[in-house]
């Protein structure tokens, strides 16, 4: 079970948990943030009075126990809500240590991926993380989960509902989770040891025509680039021409690993273009190698940030058509800052552009080619619309087919060159 760890612990900060997975984040760290962190100058230049003040009235007059340490992460919580930066957390750490080892492709539980199955009251499984316990133990993707617990402990799924039933599921590596799956109409008990384990961020499939790969990324953590290499791999042995990648849903993810993708796509030029709030410009550029084979993205309004970057570049380049709706609109970069108790803070420092068109936050992009899911379709999970339904997919299978390039390709080099030459943000 990829285990869901909640970001905000207090309520007023909860409707931020969803928007703040829309991120692409430089994780080594802004060099300019680091330094002036780490030189001492990072701390505070403002009087503290009022907060020691209030402090030292608590310390002196509070009639119940103070828990010091959890004033201190509230205080820093309320400090970053209130800047008003809403991609910005600061993670105690124990959060911030279980982020990093996520976003590095390691997480703890038994590797299940899970939709609710409101029809029959249970937890489906769509995926099972290779090399997982629950892969170890037999596990299989369409095994439905009914109960949780076993003995006199267990449960109904339909009566604990989705989020606390997930939540008997997760769990520390060496200790056990205990349910029950449907397998057809046989009852399967399954205990299965918590572990340590891989995240997988891609998977890969042929399409029907024997000649299209698809492509879906979840995420991009550290190890997805390895992760797209070995599918493109795999698919092009299996006879792809061509390639359909779909980022619906992809929230975005680390910096590095989305250049390592785009720079193996791409031709020589820029990837993106960061720009902080003195216009400082940094630019990571691709090397002359590129990708050549035809290309369709799929979005949403859930493609967010690292996920628009890739959409972005490929249409910069005119090396890809993209197909969906208009993506979500998250076009600001964060770096996560390490403080010296072994807890993280996340800023907001600059905004991010594609290689050559306008930076897109609040905006979103458009799709070169409008396609959208039925209004049932909407209601089911990506992962369980096969694909001769999927009315996303069929519609860049369609724009493939016809054999038309990209739009505006025949305006590409020059487009390109342009910008090249002058690459400043507008």
């Amino acid at each position: 079970m990829n285990k869901k760890n909640p970001i905000w612990l207090t309520v007023f900060l909860v409707a931020f948990a969803i928007v703040l997975t829309f991120q692409i984040t430089y994780i080594s760290s802004y060099n300019k943030i680091r330094e002036k962190f780490t030189s001492g100058d990072g701390g505070s230049t403002h009087s503290n009075d009022k907060l020691d003040y209030v402090k030292n009235l608590y310390e002196e007059y509070y009639i119940g126990d103070l828990d010091e340490e959890a004033a201190e992460y509230y205080s820093i919580a309320g400090y970053v809500f209130g800047t008003g930066d809403k991609y910005g957390e600061y993670m105690d750490p124990e959060t911030y240590s279980e982020f990093q080892e996520q976003l590095e492709g390691d997480d703890q539980g038994i590797g299940l991926t899970v939709i609710y199955d409101n029809d029959n009251m249970g937890l489906e499984i769509i995926s099972v993380a290779s090399g997982s316990p629950a892969e170890k133990a037999d596990v299989m993707v369409g095994d439905l989960i009914t109960y949780v617990g076993t003995g006199d402990d267990r449960q109904s799924v339909g009566d604990l509902g989705f989020t606390a039933s997930v939540s008997e599921l997760q769990g520390e590596a060496g200790t056990d989770a205990e349910f029950t799956v449907l397998r057809g109409d046989k009852e399967i008990e399954f205990t299965v040891r918590r572990d340590h384990y891989d995240i997988t961020t891609v998977s890969s499939h042929m399409y029907e025509d024997g000649k299209t790969g698809i492509i879906r990324i979840d995420n991009f953590y550290e190890k997805t680039p390895d992760d797209f290499f070995a599918a493109i791999e795999e698919l092009q042995s299996k006879g792809a021409e061509r390639f359909v990648f779909d980022l619906r849903d992809n929230p975005g993810g680390e910096l590095n690993s989305i250049t390592t993708i785009l720079d193996f796509l791409l031709p020589e030029g820029p990837i993106i273009r960061i720009v902080d709030k003195t216009d400082d410009e940094e630019v990571i550029s691709s090397d002359k190698n590129e990708f050549n084979h035809p290309m369709a993205v799929l979005t949403n309004s859930n493609t967010a940030s690292a996920a628009e970057l890739f959409t972005a570049a490929l249409k910069d380049y005119n090396k890809a058509v993209s197909v969906g709706t208009t993506t979500y609109g998250k076009g600001s970069i964060q770096s996560i800052v390490s403080l010296p108790d072994g807890s993280g803070l996340r800023i907001s420092y600059g905004y991010y552009y594609p290689p050559f068109s306008d930076n897109y936050d609040g905006v979103g992009i458009e799709p070169d080619v409008e396609a959208d899911l039925t209004e049932e379709q909407k209601e089911i999970n990506l992962y369980k619309i096969p694909d001769a339904e999927d009315a996303q997919l069929l519609a860049a299978i369609d724009y493939l087919n016809s054999g038309e390039a990209a739009p505006d390709s025949d305006n590409a080099a020059e487009t390109s060159a342009a910008a090249a030459a002058e690459n400043t943000p507008t």
